[in-house]
């Protein structure tokens, strides 16, 4: 039986380059993908930590945001073709049930998983994945960019979009602009004419977000950013929160809004717990949104954009056996954009 590598998670906090059976052919509504480049995101931290939700059982090849190309498909594949660039959807969706059917992928009613998270991700040279989801790479992508797209990318497409509706001219707050999404989010807002302030923790940040093209870059371990929204805004605050961090910010992201503003959040990873007030709620009559992961029409959106030059923000790319490293970097944020695994 030929073999290949795989990256596996053989316990909480314990990964290993091992060897494991490559794949057999895939089912007839499957592809089988070579991985070429996987994207490292603190979905892997939790993992890692032991924050799966799930049950989940040991060896668990770990890797939930890839970029490959198809290697052979099965007998009612129609929509790729081996030799395909394509970007594989990691939630294992049913495909039949009313929000998937909507196109709301990401509200499936019956996920069998994450991939990487729950069930084996895309750190492996080969794997099957359902063919209905996958999403072709546009010409002009490289397969580096291609990988930060269905976790990174199309999470931060579908925040600002078919959440927050963020238009042309409108003033954001990104939230920590030197992490993955924090950075693509800076690129994509520019690129449509908004002003973006971003909270960094580092003068080095602060220089790399300006770089990206923020307006206004605050130090949050210096300053309170929500007073100096405020006065950049001259009291008004902003249209757009993009809120990630959690119980640190939220308070202060709330006092950076404007009335009727828009607040979308995908993350907690400064804690899951906050206070709100109810009067300044409904008052101010803030909208304030909870968004995860994304539906295939953003990543496919988020594709397009990035066919367009408004590319994601990469840090450093590792080898596989580097893997550690990198997610060792996401958990001390010691990172300027994505951290890219090639294989």
């Amino acid at each position: 039986m030929p073999m290949i590598r795989a990256l596996q998670l053989l316990a909480d906090r314990q990964v290993a380059l091992m060897e494991r059976d490559a794949p057999t052919a895939p089912g007839p509504d499957e592809a089988q993908i070579r991985v070429r480049a996987v994207g490292l995101n603190h979905i892997d931290v939790w993992g890692f930590r032991g924050m799966a939700f799930a049950k989940r059982l040991y060896p668990l090849t770990v890797g939930a945001e890839a970029s490959c190309e198809v290697v052979s498909v099965g007998a009612n594949v129609t929509n790729v073709k081996p030799g395909d660039r394509v970007v594989p959807y990691s939630a294992l969706t049913c495909g039949t049930c009313a929000a998937c059917l909507r196109g709301r992928d990401n509200l499936c009613e019956n996920v069998a998983g994450v991939r990487g998270f729950h069930v084996d991700g895309f750190a492996q040279d080969l794997t099957n994945h359902p063919a209905r989801l996958l999403v072709k790479i546009p010409d002009g992508v490289t397969m580096q960019d291609a990988a930060c797209v269905s976790v990174a990318y199309g999470t931060v497409e579908h925040m600002l979009f078919d959440n927050a509706h963020l238009e042309p001219g409108e003033t954001v707050l990104v939230h920590a602009g030197g992490s993955g999404i924090g950075s693509i989010a800076i690129r994509i807002a520019k690129s449509i004419g908004c002003t973006v302030i971003t909270t960094v923790g580092s003068a080095d940040k602060m220089e790399k977000a300006k770089a990206l093209g923020a307006d206004h870059v605050i130090n949050y371990r210096e300053d309170r950013f929500e007073g100096v929204v405020r006065k950049l805004t001259k009291k008004k605050g902003v249209d757009v929160v993009f809120e990630h961090t959690g119980a640190d910010t939220w308070n202060g992201s709330l006092l950076s809004m404007k009335r009727g503003g828009r607040l979308v959040t995908c993350g907690a990873t400064s804690g899951p717990s906050a206070s709100i007030n109810l009067m300044q709620l409904f008052q101010q009559q803030y909208r304030i949104t909870g968004s995860f992961g994304s539906p295939m029409s953003a990543i496919a959106r988020a594709l397009d954009r990035i066919a367009a030059g408004v590319r994601p923000v990469i840090d450093t790319v590792y080898g596989l056996q580097d893997f550690r490293a990198g997610v060792d970097r996401l958990e001390t944020r010691d990172v300027f954009g994505k951290i890219i695994v090639e294989l």
